[in-house]
């Protein structure tokens, strides 16, 4: 069958399959790239002096209130903010906001100046 550039159809389906298995190759070589992910419950600053200090049942006050969101990065880059919920005994994170991607590239631009 030839189609309306000429073309024989067959050879057409052909290059669209090696298109889609080239394509499917390269999303799988992007899936297996390992990324670091940390959630950061929160911060503080603190001397060295009273870093010393700490002991087992030391109390380290952090500059977020209870309740408030966590922050999730990839790649100590933020993406997410969640809140903390317990799955089977472990913690987990339930993300309640994902940075856009037009979001993650204005910051990326606005770090680099």
């Amino acid at each position: 069958m030839v189609d309306e550039n000429g073309s024989d159809a067959s050879e057409t389906e052909d290059a669209k399959e090696k298109t889609e298995e080239q394509e499917a190759r390269e999303l799988d070589f992007i899936l297996d790239i390992p990324l670091e992910l940390s959630v950061e419950l929160g911060k503080t600053r603190m001397l060295v002096n009273d870093l010393l200090q700490l002991g087992q049942g030391s109390i380290i006050e952090l500059n977020k209130l209870a309740g408030e969101p966590l922050e999730v990065y990839i790649n100590r880059k933020l993406i997410a903010r969640g809140e903390v919920v317990v799955v089977n005994e472990k913690f987990g994170v339930r993300l309640t906001d994902v940075i856009t991607p037009i979001d993650r590239v204005k910051s990326l631009a606005s770090e680099n100046q």
